[in-house]
């Protein structure tokens, strides 16, 4: 038995695991990182926390095994997390100096932290929502991340969100497919990092 649910204060661990999980790329990335729980700090817990009104898990026999999380204004998601999420992670974690070529995997993580990666401004304003999924190796291939992501858009067209962009790593070949398969489109961004592969699409149709 599966079922896909709102997000509860309980399954914060699970997130963070989950987003270890597949943070290479969509494939684990438990031995790259020294600290575990980098990774869900800036892709998964700041959404559990500070909008679980858009936050779904998938829940399976053995647990939460995958989630959906986003944003309807992804430029005031922005500034809300400048306000409320990365100042007590900034003191934890210090800003890493040297060249960013010597950077460990958790160095550049804190190096988000400090100096957070913007959304190019064309993609925030022409699909102002975005949203993070993510599914362990167990769910996957089974038509849950079709189901999670209809889920979710409901959710956001419910709040007027009109369109919905997700930033991809070019090298997650898997990932770039299934959005494809979901009607994203890829876009052309003004800015931002060469790494991350826009796509977007209508909330509904």
């Amino acid at each position: 038995m599966m079922r896909i649910r709102p997000v509860r204060d309980a399954d914060l661990d699970a997130l963070y695991a989950i987003s270890l999980a597949t943070g290479s790329a969509g494939a684990d990335a438990g031995h790259l990182y020294q600290d575990d729980r980098l990774l869900g700090h800036i892709y998964s817990a700041p959404y559990a926390r500070l909008a679980p009104d858009l936050a779904l898990v998938v829940e399976d026999e053995a647990g939460v095994a995958g989630f959906a999380v986003g944003a309807i204004d992804t430029e005031d998601w922005e500034a809300r997390l400048e306000r409320e999420w990365w100042s007590d992670l900034r003191r934890r974690y210090p800003d890493p100096t040297g060249a960013p070529g010597d950077w460990t995997a958790d160095q550049r993580r804190c190096a988000m932290i400090h100096h957070p990666e913007r959304t190019p401004t064309n993609i925030a304003q022409d699909y102002p929502a975005h949203i993070h999924l993510n599914l362990l190796p167990r769910l996957q291939q089974q038509g849950l991340g079709t189901r999670l992501l209809q889920a979710w858009l409901e959710l956001a067209h419910e709040r007027c969100a009109r369109a919905v962009h997700v930033g991809v790593n070019r090298a997650n070949a898997r990932a770039l497919e299934f959005w494809a398969r979901q009607s994203f489109q890829p876009l052309q961004a003004n800015g931002g990092a060469a790494r991350t592969a826009w796509l977007g699409r209508l909330t509904v149709g």
